[in-house]
């Protein structure tokens, strides 16, 4: 009998692949799910993004294939955008590469920099693809710990004891997901020195400094960062583009060759209409900005604190990014307890932390891309069914 390929037994689906399916399935029922799991942002991009998107999609000449490493275009308002926001010089024709995606990004730089039976050093909690990928790609997983009670921050001195002589890559990931903690310029500082002790590459996933910050950190801002770390960058949640698939790599030179002799074999360059409309995005304006990503979450936010103490959750108030992490009360025995009464008893679908790792068990996450009439909806039904 034909049988899948082995590493499929190191992973299962997503979770939120898996968990949607039933969402719908409910929904087809009549039950009117308000989803507050995902992280896939409810608005739409600045009004000169879709004019340009359009203006290029009409031209007959738009079409066809495009440089894998993108256009001159996008790569100089990629590395504008590092200047504007983060204080980062960056060559536009050799230290930026765009990606569909960081999830894609994760592909590629596994590929760059690892060899099966590496070991890749991965945050617990953390986002969950940091560890499938790197299975499917035959690298073990080296787990370090973020608590509460570090401020979600890695512990060097756990690190420092663990034995690193066969790890490669190091996943970071600041402002942080799923637990909101801050970007430190002193985690950054401790990270490039760590990183270049142990010959370590250490990548910092970067999507969410703009959202509920008027701080934007970049890993980039230390002296020497460049030569061991990378950086992604997401337009995903920064510029209301998710289902754009635009996103970057930032680096030094050589790594970003390594990075693109990868992406070069495995996919080609983005439709040019997406590439220039990008490009046009990355020029708006800091109101535009404090707008969509401080002012609309802000509002969304409140209401999500009100969940969190409807559902007697404790949670940081100084907390970033558009999720808002709470743990549970000590009477709950299982996390999943609560967010299934929360599905099935008001008809709300939250996200267990224990997707994110074993230091995620004990807390729940609340997203706020929702409307705020949604939200302030979700918040009635628990108050009555919990």
């Amino acid at each position: 009998m034909i049988q899948p390929a082995e590493r499929l037994s190191l992973v299962s689906e997503y979770y939120f692949s898996r968990k949607l399916k039933e969402v719908a399935r409910m929904n087809a029922e009549g039950k009117d799910i308000i989803s507050l799991a995902i992280g896939s942002p409810d608005m739409p991009p600045s009004e000169q993004t879709v004019e340009k998107l359009c203006e290029v999609a009409r031209r007959p000449d738009s079409h066809g294939y495009q440089p894998t490493m993108g256009t001159p275009e996008l790569r100089q308002a990629m590395a504008g955008f590092y200047k504007r926001f983060y204080g980062v010089d960056l060559d536009p024709a050799k230290e930026v590469l765009p990606l569909i995606g960081s999830k894609e990004g994760i592909l590629h730089v596994t590929l760059a920099f690892v060899n099966p039976g590496d070991k890749v050093l991965v945050p617990n909690p953390g986002y969950p693809t940091y560890t499938s990928l790197s299975k499917i790609l035959g690298a073990d997983i080296v787990n370090y710990n973020l608590r509460e009670d570090n401020g979600w921050q890695p512990d060097f001195d756990e690190l420092e004891k663990m034995d690193l002589s066969a790890v490669k890559l190091m996943w970071t990931n600041y402002p942080n997901m799923p637990t909101g903690g801050r970007a430190r310029r002193e985690t950054y500082e401790r990270l490039v020195a760590f990183a270049k002790a142990h010959d370590i590459v250490v990548v910092n996933d970067n999507p969410y400094s703009f959202i509920l910050s008027e701080e934007h950190l970049s890993i980039l801002q230390v002296p020497g960062a460049k030569d061991c770390c990378i950086e992604f960058n997401s337009m995903s949640k920064s510029h209301n583009m998710p289902g754009w698939r635009v996103g970057l790599c930032a680096t030094n030179a050589e790594f970003i060759s390594w990075i693109l002799k990868v992406q070069s074999n495995i996919e080609s360059g983005t439709f040019r209409g997406i590439q220039l409309a990008a490009a046009e995005a990355y020029n708006n304006s800091d109101d535009w900005h404090r707008m969509a990503n401080i002012e609309t979450y802000s509002r969304r936010r409140q209401y999500a604190e009100q969940i969190m103490d409807a559902l007697g959750c404790t949670y940081d108030p100084q907390q970033v990014g558009m999720f808002l992490w709470g743990r549970i009360p000590n009477s709950i025995a299982n996390v999943e307890d609560l967010t299934e009464r929360v599905l099935h008893q008001a008809r709300v679908f939250i996200t267990p932390g224990f997707i994110f790792g074993s230091n995620g068990e004990r807390y729940i996450r609340i997203s706020l891309c929702a409307k705020e009439g949604k939200m302030k909806e979700a918040l009635e039904r628990i108050k009555q069914a919990i």
